[in-house]
């Protein structure tokens, strides 16, 4: 299982973006190899269970220790790591660019930081909200974190802008999908007026059952 969740092309591109370990006291307690983590930060994110309820026997350590990992990684070069891996994945032909959807999920801030904000949902709380768009497959292609209290219309854009272009097995690389998918509250003409300066040819809105407005796009970068 192990060597399912962190194939060696996978490995082979990660390794090399991350941080040098630190070098640790001698006697001190031998260090979870970074291979180990991963394996174990895959198998998190993909089951969706909390970090504390990580399995022993997949040999990576305590839930806690891929989390502290993570969280390092991300802060010493995160952004790098995802563009590496959507190249990866684009000159596979493994990103979908006929759809590309838009949403937004608010979390707690128990420790507070500097992107929260009273969350309106849940009693004024402070809280962040995190603004992503993935393609037609569910592949993230930007990120964006705020405080609570950010109208989901204000980040559409901003979630636009970031994606990357990439270059496929052919063709001009591209960072514009098709159409985009989102809910009533990316409904609005600014929007719709920013899709058009960005090249992307906007349809008239549609509601989709049960999911929500679709906007055409130009199907260029």
């Amino acid at each position: 299982m192990a060597a399912a969740l962190r194939p060696d092309p996978l490995w082979s591109l990660v390794e090399p973006l991350l941080p040098v370990p630190p070098r640790r006291p001698k006697g001190a307690r031998p260090r979870v190899s970074d291979r180990a983590c991963l394996t174990g930060i895959v198998f998190v994110l993909r089951s969706d269970i909390p970090w504390q309820l990580l399995p022993q026997e997949l040999r990576c350590g305590s839930g806690m220790t891929c989390w502290r990992r993570l969280r390092d990684w991300q802060r010493t070069g995160g952004d790098l790591i995802h563009f590496v891996l959507l190249d990866w994945l684009a000159r596979g032909q493994q990103i979908d660019w006929s759809l590309a959807v838009v949403d937004s999920c608010s979390i707690r801030a128990v420790y507070g930081g500097d992107q929260t904000g009273p969350n309106p949902t849940h009693r004024a709380k402070r809280g962040s909200k995190r603004h992503l768009i993935c393609d037609g497959q569910g592949v993230p292609l930007a990120v964006r974190l705020t405080g609570a209290n950010r109208n989901d219309s204000q980040e559409s854009l901003p979630l636009v802008d970031p994606i990357p272009a990439l270059q496929g097995e052919r063709g001009r690389p591209r960072h514009r999908p098709d159409c985009v998918l989102g809910d009533r509250g990316y409904d609005a003409a600014a929007i719709r007026r920013g899709l058009r300066t960005r090249h992307i040819i906007p349809c008239s809105p549609c509601v989709v059952p049960r999911m929500g407005v679709v906007w055409g796009g130009g199907g260029g970068s």
